[in-house]
């Protein structure tokens, strides 16, 4: 709705968006930016609904702008977002992704008495460090930003070992593509706990399948998603695991063109799968495919920040929540959307005895989690585990820490596929 729209005319449109009529000038007003359209059935969708979520519990007016990104918007700027919601009466605003994590502390420095929320970002990880490994793997902590940018995350790693268990319990050839965005931190510890969750539940749940029979190729496009001319086309990407031998493909872009692959060779007689990402709804594409999605439900961290802004208890802050655990049912896990800010829902291609493992590893991962004497340490991120060049990660029975997982340097050893 927004993109390549003249600056002069961008005003109006961000007063279209509003989630609800105008308000009066003193009432709540809420912006969020998104690096993608609002309908990608991804990761901007979910951001998206996020702001209807917050407009529904508070009544908020919500600006949004869509698709802020180099090919959409070459000549828009975070501060040209920014200067107009705050025009507009924004005093909340959430910039959703790590992409924009540099130009966020620019803004808010500009803006001291807006709060900025970067999603999945580390600009405010001093504010609340996590615990350091002995191995000091090669990363800098960023200087604090001013007082008014936050940070909040989600452990989605564990879901996502969850699409990496699903994936092994459907592939017939152990080989497993894994369609990734650009490279970064968190595509990197994301890819790799989709590796762990895959190896773990071949040994564990599978007789035929042992560990080291998963192949897991990771390829990357280049950016969360398709930009003709500048990334790899999904599509052929995905096209290419299902004609070289893989029989599952896990997405990790922002984009459904994984499962689309997947249910346009399911449909021509092939047993073929794919896990989409980022929306409780990405099965939809192509649900006789689909093993599960991975999904963010942003609504209730939203809320959270939008009432304690509101309520002057905000301070600077990053927090990186984990996944609510007393919700295992029928159709996934944690999908209650005034609860858990990650989970995954089962597909259609899922069978019910499949279900059955899935529920019985999700409890594994939950018995861990919830054990004092696994605090912060994260299910299967233990050694022996080299990096990819082959260094070690983490000795014997040893947990590598959360710092070093946030901060991964390299994919794991066994993966296939570029770290850098």
């Amino acid at each position: 709705m927004f993109r390549r729209l003249p600056f002069c005319v961008l005003i109006v449109a961000l007063v279209a968006l509003a989630a609800v009529p105008a308000l009066a000038q003193d009432d709540l007003v809420v912006g969020v930016v998104l690096v993608g359209p609002n309908d990608d059935r991804g990761w901007s969708t979910s951001h998206h609904e996020a702001g209807e979520y917050v407009a529904a519990h508070t009544g908020a007016t919500i600006l949004e702008f869509e698709s802020l990104n180099p090919a959409d918007s070459p000549e828009t700027t975070l501060m040209d977002v920014v200067e107009l919601m705050v025009d507009e009466g924004a005093s909340v605003i959430f910039t959703t992704s790590d992409s924009f994590e540099e130009d966020t502390n620019v803004v808010a420095a500009a803006f001291p008495d807006v709060t900025f929320i970067n999603i999945t970002g580390s600009n405010a990880i001093m504010a609340n460090p996590i615990v350091e490994g002995e191995h000091a793997l090669m990363h800098e902590l960023p200087e604090l930003p001013s007082a008014n940018v936050g940070n909040f995350n989600t452990y989605m790693e564990l879901p996502r070992m969850i699409a990496g268990c699903a994936a092994a319990l459907a592939s017939e050839s152990g080989h497993i593509g894994y369609l990734g965005a650009l490279i970064n931190p968190e595509t990197r510890r994301l890819a790799a706990s989709s590796y762990l969750g895959a190896r773990y539940c071949a040994e564990q749940y599978r007789d035929d399948m042992m560990a080291d029979d998963i192949n897991f190729e990771v390829v990357w496009i280049g950016f969360w998603f398709n930009i003709p001319g500048v990334t790899l086309d999904p599509t052929e990407v995905a096209t290419g695991f299902l004609d070289g031998g893989a029989d599952v493909i896990i997405s990790g872009i922002d984009t459904t063109e994984a499962i689309t692959v997947a249910g346009q060779y399911m449909a021509e007689g092939d047993a073929s799968y794919g896990v989409p990402y980022g929306n409780v709804n990405g099965c939809s594409e192509a649900p006789e495919a689909c093993l599960g999605a991975a999904y963010y439900n942003w609504g209730p961290a939203y809320l959270d920040v939008v009432n304690r802004v509101v309520d002057g208890t905000w301070t600077q802050e990053w927090l990186w929540w984990e996944p609510k655990w007393d919700e295992i049912g029928d159709d996934g896990f944690y999908t209650d959307s005034d609860y858990s800010v990650g989970g995954y829902v089962f597909g259609d291609g899922l069978g019910m005895e499949h279900r059955e493992t899935l529920k019985a590893f999700a409890q594994e991962i939950h018995d861990f989690q919830t054990d004092p004497m696994h605090a912060g340490e994260m299910f299967l991120w233990h050694g022996p585990l080299n990096l990819q060049d082959g260094s070690p990660l983490a000795g014997d029975m040893e947990a590598v820490s959360l710092l070093d997982i946030w901060f991964l340097p390299q994919l794991l050893e066994g993966m296939t596929g570029a770290s850098e």
